[in-house]
């Protein structure tokens, strides 16, 4: 993706209640509440971050932000593929914990497509398989004119325990660089 986009979130909450960001990863489809996007942007330059598990790819400075980045398909488990123009960087806001603060942090998908609107009722239940398999980070399955499209509790994608840490490293990166420059 050759431009930036910045998403206006927030404005209109209950014209946005029901819009998904939608994105790919291979062929399958999955949503992102819109609300929860701060902005879209072509792939930049990532610090890694050495020790962190592999899904994790470092952080980016943006706009003299720190921000972590995760390669979603790694996370998911999906075989890593080469970057392409397609391949972009979507910042979504995360909430550290039920009570916590919101921080932002960078997904790195193969491409974006729409923003599309998927009323409630036409949302199904995360299907179940068991207790081999964990869907919770699968808020519901959105049944979107001929496709599904699998719709995702952000909050419960990007905050495991390591992630957690990563974040917080990055906020004591921001701090620290905020005291350097005062």
């Amino acid at each position: 993706m050759s431009t930036d986009h910045e998403i206006s979130g927030g404005v209109d909450g209950d014209s946005n209640e029901n819009k998904f960001l939608s994105f790919c990863l291979g062929d399958e489809e999955f949503g992102v509440e819109i609300l929860r996007i701060r902005e879209i942007i072509g792939l930049i330059d990532i610090t890694p971050i050495p020790h962190t598990p592999d899904y994790v790819k470092g952080v980016i400075n943006l706009r003299g932000k720190i921000i972590p980045v995760i390669e979603l398909r790694t996370k998911f488990g999906l075989e890593s593929v080469a970057y392409t123009e397609e391949t972009c960087v979507i910042v979504v806001e995360v909430a550290d914990g039920p009570d916590g603060e919101m921080f932002q942090m960078g997904v790195i998908v193969d491409s974006v497509r729409e923003v599309i609107d998927v009323p409630r009722d036409k949302v199904e239940p995360a299907p179940r398989f068991g207790g081999s398999l964990n869907t919770g980070y699968i808020m519901g399955m959105g049944k979107v004119r001929d496709k599904v499209l699998i719709l995702l509790d952000i909050d419960k994608v990007l905050l495991d325990q390591e992630l957690e840490s990563l974040a917080h490293a990055s906020r004591s990166m921001d701090e620290a660089r905020e005291t350097a420059a005062a």
